[in-house]
């Protein structure tokens, strides 16, 4: 018979190691090339690995919760139709495998004849992207989620135990009525039983994982897997390079009043909105063009400066966490262009359908922290880049204006900027100077700007 070793893949540019969140198939199922064998988790994205080769399932290098660098093996295909009765289990095999599917079953058996209540579903499970996209499309509540029997590791629930579960709910006519919680006014939460299951966990009203409370004065959150990403890469950056920021007060009210005017036009002819953040992403880019010593890296004592031009584009998720999706050759994108991506990617962003590549490669990085009724901030970089900018809450403010015949005051709509620079490689002159180009560019915008 053939072999072939299916090797992990490269899934970006700046990916060299993925780790094994679930297999989807196991030893001696048949398997079709490109067919989803594997799901695998990066500093970037959760993605499933289709296979390389249509086949058997020989064997599996790999297992679930290891790490792997890009290019080892972490399975074997059979291309000649070997089937387990070519390469039968042990007897100790076999029983584990029985055993693992009576343990399936009873716990199904029981969840069906005795659904969980609300009180007893308090777990620090993770979730995976995929796990939780499959909730929102069949309309099971987190709550409900929490009560499904899991068969991956620590007990979490796989891409197969949800599909098994929903499958079992059409079949069985299992009617379920999970307690979610619902926003008040205060910030509190309390139960309330719905009619039928809801999916809406968001920040502010479910944590990443439940809490647990040990004497009812102090709840302990596990953080989940991106959130100790995250809180891994920020004390990095810090430690990496000397922050500094710079401050620049910028009028905006030729772009507010332009996007006013434009923008239900816009929406009839593209079919979406129109926000902020094109322009502040045109204007950016164009500073990027004349200070190109802001757009680079360091590698120890050598100065990377970028030709391309790649700026990421901070996003919040609607569990709380962090994901900075990149728009390439921002620079070579008219503002209709820019617009089309910046949606394009904060949708999908928020589905978790953006690949590895669109999250890798950025040179530059903004944030709207606007968005958040901030009106500036101290941002952290994103390695190996070396400046980040946040751009904050456009107000209306009284503001001296030069005219021919004098000073006047006048209401005009003012945005703070705050640039933070890598003070090993920017200096104040270069960053602040940076900094009141991007200014300039937002306070000429043209009124008259065709879409």
């Amino acid at each position: 018979m053939a072999l072939v070793e299916m090797l992990m893949p490269k899934m970006g540019e700046s990916v060299m190691e993925g780790t094994i969140l679930n297999w989807l198939k196991k030893v001696g199922d048949s398997i079709e090339q490109d067919e989803p064998v594997l799901e695998v988790a990066t500093d970037k994205v959760d993605t499933e690995i289709p296979a390389t080769h249509s086949g058997i399932l020989q064997e599996i290098l790999a297992k679930e919760g290891e790490v792997v660098q890009v290019g080892k093996p972490i399975a074997i295909i059979s291309t000649e139709g070997v089937t387990l009765a070519d390469n039968p289990l042990n007897q100790e095999d076999t029983q584990e495998v029985f055993a693992a599917i009576e343990q399936s079953l009873n716990q199904a058996k029981e969840f069906i004849q005795n659904p969980i209540q609300p009180q007893d579903t308090q777990t620090d499970r993770f979730y995976s992207p995929l796990v939780l996209n499959i909730a929102k499309q069949e309309n099971i509540s987190m709550l409900e989620l929490s009560a499904i029997p899991g068969t991956g590791m620590d007990s979490r629930v796989t891409k197969h135990d949800i599909l098994n579960y929903v499958q079992q709910k059409k079949n069985q006519e299992v009617q379920i009525k999970p307690a979610i919680l619902t926003p008040q006014v205060t910030g509190e939460t309390k139960l309330e039983t719905p009619k039928t299951p809801a999916f809406t966990p968001t920040a502010s009203t479910i944590p990443s994982t439940p809490a647990v409370s040990l004497n009812g004065n102090m709840d302990i959150i596990e953080m989940d897997r991106m959130r100790k990403m995250i809180a891994q890469r920020m004390v990095e950056s810090v430690h990496i390079s000397p922050h500094v920021t710079t401050f620049v007060e910028v009028d905006v009210t030729n772009i507010v009043l332009w996007r006013n005017k434009i923008k239900e036009a816009f929406k009839k002819k593209e079919g979406e909105n129109i926000t902020y953040t094109p322009i502040f992403i045109q204007a950016t880019a164009r500073a990027l063009k004349d200070f190109p010593m802001v757009n680079i890296s360091v590698e120890g004592d050598k100065i990377l400066v970028k030709k391309d031009i790649h700026i990421g584009m901070a996003a919040a998720l609607p569990n709380g966490n962090l994901i900075v999706p990149v728009i390439h050759h921002a620079d070579h994108l008219s503002l209709v262009g820019l617009t089309k991506k910046v949606n394009d990617l904060a949708n999908r962003a928020r589905l978790n359908k953006l690949s590895a590549d669109e999250l890798s490669g950025g040179t530059y990085t903004i944030s709207n922290i606007g968005s958040f009724g901030n009106e500036m901030g101290t941002p952290i970089i994103v390695q190996p880049q070396v400046a980040i900018m946040a751009f904050g809450s456009i107000k209306k403010k009284p503001a001296v204006i030069e005219t021919p015949s004098g000073d006047m005051i006048a209401i005009r709509h003012m945005m703070f900027i705050s640039h933070s620079y890598d003070h090993r490689v920017i200096d104040g002159a270069l960053g602040g100077s940076f900094a009141r180009r991007v200014a300039d560019y937002l306070e000429a915008f043209d009124l008259q700007t065709e879409i």
